[in-house]
């Protein structure tokens, strides 16, 4: 039996539901993909008790995007935000995710992709740490490197 391909897609989409590209990714991301968002906090700091200026920023800097808060979080810790995107006209969406629980508690994200580098606030630079250490040798002369070695 030999059936259309478009009827075999629509009883597949039927049953199954909608094809969803990157699932996982769109899970960690709150419903986003990693190439679309602008910024990000963990939940740890979203429970924090002032806003993050980062966050207030990139709200009046990113006007065509939109905020995305974890429903797994208690209201009140998520309002101060929601206070924040409603003062700059930003949409906002709660999204919880009954399968699996994001560490991701807040992220401003586009309905295209951005490929913004850094999109953690407080996000460790190991590179620029571990250069400056690199740096902080070289300007050691070189009579200090042979004292370390004699020294063990």
């Amino acid at each position: 039996m030999s059936s259309n391909p478009n009827l075999d897609d629509y009883m597949q989409k039927g049953m199954y539901g909608a094809k969803e590209t990157k699932p996982e990714e769109r899970r960690k991301f709150l419903g986003s993909l990693r190439e679309r968002v602008v910024i990000a906090l963990n939940q740890s700091q979203v429970i924090e008790a002032t806003p993050y200026i980062e966050i207030i920023d990139a709200m009046k800097k990113n006007a065509g995007a939109k905020l995305y808060l974890n429903g797994h979080l208690d209201y009140s810790y998520l309002s101060k935000y929601i206070k924040e995107a409603n003062q700059v006209n930003m949409e906002y969406t709660i999204v919880t995710n009954k399968d699996s629980d994001s560490e991701i508690g807040l992220l401003i994200a586009y309905d295209y992709a951005i490929n913004k580098e850094n999109i953690y606030v407080g996000e460790p630079k190991t590179e620029t740490a571990e250069e400056e250490s690199l740096k902080e040798e070289q300007k050691k002369g070189l009579f200090t490197t042979i004292g370390k070695w004699f020294s063990k």
